[in-house]
């Protein structure tokens, strides 16, 4: 591994990994069994993931918020008491 890949290690995983099977009989098993979660945990905690594009609401999805907002306020100003005269 070079120093960035152990870097990124460190971070995500800290600095003892732990990784632990008793989902068989067999010991040698329960080893491959963990085995496997490590590669697995290594792999994820390697993967890059890509920042997320922060996109623009669509003018429907604005138009159907606003349109549920104001149900909602339909609803609540008809729940209220009707003032005396």
């Amino acid at each position: 591994l070079g120093p960035r890949q152990r870097a990124r290690l460190l971070d995500k995983l800290g600095p003892v990994v732990r990784v632990v099977a008793a989902d068989e009989r067999s010991q040698t098993r329960n080893r491959d069994i963990a085995l496997e979660r490590f590669k697995e945990r290594v792999a994820q905690a390697l993967k890059i993931e890509t920042p997320r594009q922060a996109t623009r609401p669509t003018r429907a999805s604005k138009e159907r918020r606003l349109q549920s907002k104001a149900r909602r306020s339909s609803i609540k100003n008809s729940r209220r008491a009707v003032p005396d005269d």
